[in-house]
């Protein structure tokens, strides 16, 4: 019962993050511009590439050894991290959204990537839970 917790928890907790992303596009104040909801595409992708280190190496990619596919697999990940905070900053360079908007949009990331390490924290012990389904 308590993975299911945790489960419920971690979606609460994204779910904050999104907020913070559909209020920095929706708010009258910010003129509604919706761009800044392709950082979506980026939560979607930072998670693969480990998810695909941990089953070609069979092994979790954050307690074992380093070997070259884990190595490349977190580098990879830490780009898509990155342009996931370049985004905003570039639309905002741009003129295309504003400065609020765009703090808004970072502390959704920040929370999102945050509720990503944490989902893989718990989830990628080996004990007796059975979630490993999930990675």
């Amino acid at each position: 019962m308590a993975g299911i917790t945790s489960l419920v928890g971690l979606a609460f907790s994204a779910s904050i993050g999104l907020l913070l992303v559909v209020l920095a596009c929706a708010l009258p104040i910010f003129h509604q511009i919706w761009w800044p909801l392709f950082v979506l595409v980026f939560y979607v992708l930072s998670p693969i590439p480990l998810l695909i280190a941990q089953r070609i190496a069979g092994s979790d990619s954050l307690g074992a050894a380093s070997s070259a596919l884990q190595e490349l697999c977190l580098f990879i990940t830490t780009g898509i991290v990155t342009s996931a905070y370049g985004l905003p900053l570039v639309l905002v360079h741009t003129g295309t959204i504003q400065w609020g908007a765009c703090v808004l949009v970072l502390a959704g990331n920040t929370w999102c990537f945050i509720t990503i390490l944490i989902f893989f924290m718990i989830f990628n012990r080996n004990d007796d839970f059975e979630f490993q389904v999930w990675s």
